[in-house]
């Protein structure tokens, strides 16, 4: 079900996504079964918005994001970035689109080359794109590192001279400097130290504000994304189940999986205990997903209408979606 109309606000669109990655088998590879990654994902950020995507290891929040880039081709649905079909582009048209949509990786060290210094890096994506000449292309590195809080000269270190946290802040600098509308940000944060994180979010922060950016940011930690978030969505097993504004989903949430994630979080005060929730079981191959609902095997408000019939992600409450038949506050 798509949760939004097509709106000039709406800066990224993404309707009924799929990606099914074939299992090969036998003497002539044939594809015997498939992992349903995505099964029908849909979502919609405003401009200027950051929407998390929170779930379990495997639940595709990382697929999404590489998908909707075109980085990972589709099996189905539809992504509309400024009203285009990004799956429908041509090789000229995503050209154009790949400077407005840049993705932070959650490994910097894996991502940036060893063998060439940063500022090359930073810099490749200009010269692909023939933007600038290469005095120009130097400056804007320079700014560009300026602006994530690096010193230009670091420009011409390799990667291993840095920290993690300012390896991250160079992979940000490679996002930037190509002036991009949307970011997908990947646990960005996820392998820093805690101290390091709260001045990645800031600068993430920071830089949405100046610049106008508009964020999908995928991570595990639901503090993280309490904090740096509008909107967020749960996923479970390649599926959306809970989507609603930030401040809604952490006061009320309505599904049965998205209350057991909020009964994880650690509290600040160590005199208040919380009542924690334990799933039983572990998540279901995503090879063979349970009928119905795909979380009722763990779940303790399932009956038998949850075993046969898959519930529509709908509007329970003003911008709160929800896929389950006994959603409740």
């Amino acid at each position: 079900m798509t949760v939004s109309n097509s709106t000039s606000e709406h800066l990224l669109e993404v309707r009924n996504l799929k990606k099914y990655f074939p299992i090969k088998g036998g003497l002539m590879r044939r594809t015997v079964a498939e992992v349903k990654a995505l099964d029908g994902v849909s979502f919609s950020i405003k401009k200027g918005e950051t929407l998390g995507l929170v779930g379990e290891s495997g639940c595709g929040k990382t697929t999404t994001g590489r998908t909707v880039l075109r980085l990972i081709p589709p099996s189905g649905g539809q992504v509309l970035f400024e009203g285009q079909d990004v799956l429908k582009a041509s090789a000229g048209q995503m050209r154009v689109l790949r400077r407005n949509m840049q993705i932070v990786f959650q490994d910097p060290y894996a991502s940036l080359n060893p063998r060439i210094p940063v500022g090359q890096s930073i810099a490749e994506g200009l010269k692909i794109h023939n933007i600038g000449t290469p005095r120009e292309r130097l400056d804007q590195v320079a700014q560009v590192l300026e602006r994530v809080g690096l010193n230009s000269s670091h420009m011409r270190r390799f990667p291993h001279e840095f920290s993690g946290g300012q390896r991250q802040r160079i992979g940000i600098a490679r996002a930037l400097v190509m002036q991009p509308k949307l970011i997908v940000c990947d646990e960005p944060v996820s392998a820093l130290d805690v101290s390091i994180q709260a001045q990645v979010l800031n600068l993430l922060n920071d830089l949405q504000k100046d610049l106008g950016l508009t964020y999908l940011f995928i991570a595990h930690n639901l503090s993280v994304v309490e904090h740096i978030s509008n909107r967020v969505g749960v996923m479970y097993l390649g599926r959306m189940v809970e989507l609603s504004s930030r401040d809604q989903l952490f006061r009320k949430p309505m599904h049965p999986y998205t209350k057991a994630l909020m009964s994880a979080i650690p509290l600040p005060d160590p005199t208040i205990k919380r009542d924690r929730i334990i799933l039983e079981g572990d998540v279901p191959s995503p090879v063979n997903p349970p009928s119905g609902c795909r979380f009722h095997p763990r779940c303790w408000l399932a009956q038998d209408i949850c075993k046969h019939d898959d519930p529509a992600f709908e509007e329970k409450e003003p911008g709160h979606f929800v896929a389950c038949h006994f959603a409740q506050g």
